[in-house]
């Protein structure tokens, strides 16, 4: 089998792997197959060996939608989202968002977050690979029913995560920009049933903000502590 090129480059000049060395492949929609590389270079093959059926997707399915933040922020914010296992991520143009994208240069920019969530599935061993959807104005999203629920990170809230009652369906995360949600965003939220959420009583940036909130519904709701919790 014929290796795509970033593949053989992770496995060549990260991993420092040689012909010969055993490696574990996926294509993203789940299982994995052994296999062993027969070349590297212009031409990387790998032989492939049996399948397994491993599933390690968490029990929640957890859309972290994004308002754009500067480039290097939304970088590391994806990256660190899939290996949290979120189950997607919708960036959005919010009011004050400080990064602005359209056009061509938002098409490149979410193929490059999906490469970057490509590479975090590689890293920390998942093999289903989180969508990254196209930019939307906030207003639009929220115009989606895209069915479950919804809650937005907004400091001064008092419902606290501890308070919420488990979700039986798909859930998804608001946070907002580096300037945070706008007064009439967080109306226009709460008018679309996005129920309000409080991390503390200190504000977090917004490159922390959803990261924590994964890392707390993991916790309290997902498979951060095991079969005990679910």
């Amino acid at each position: 089998m014929a290796l795509p090129a970033a593949v053989a480059h992770h496995a060549e000049r990260v991993l420092r792997l040689t012909v010969g060395d055993p490696v574990v492949l996926f294509d993203g929609r789940g299982g994995e197959c052994d296999a062993s590389l027969l070349a590297l270079g212009r031409q990387p093959l790998a032989r492939l060996g049996p399948r397994h059926a491993r599933e390690c997707e968490s029990p929640l399915a957890i859309t972290l939608v994004q308002a754009l933040a500067s480039a290097d922020k939304m970088d590391w914010v994806v990256q660190k989202a899939v290996e949290l296992g979120v189950a997607a991520i919708q960036p959005v143009a919010a009011e004050r968002s400080v990064l602005k994208l359209s056009g061509e240069r938002a098409d490149k920019r979410v193929a490059h977050w999906q490469q970057i969530a490509v590479a975090a599935c590689e890293q920390s061993g998942r093999n289903r690979v989180p969508a990254v959807g196209a930019i939307l104005p906030f207003m639009r999203y929220l115009e989606q029913s895209g069915g479950g629920r919804r809650m937005i990170l907004a400091p001064g809230a008092e419902a606290a995560l501890a308070r919420k009652v488990r979700p039986d369906g798909p859930l998804a995360i608001l946070i907002g920009p580096e300037g945070g949600w706008s007064p009439a965003e967080l109306q226009l939220a709460a008018r679309a049933g996005c129920e309000p959420l409080a991390l503390g009583p200190r504000v977090l940036r917004t490159e922390t903000a959803g990261l924590a909130a994964l890392a707390a519904i993991q916790t309290l709701w997902g498979d951060f502590l095991g079969d005990a919790d679910v």
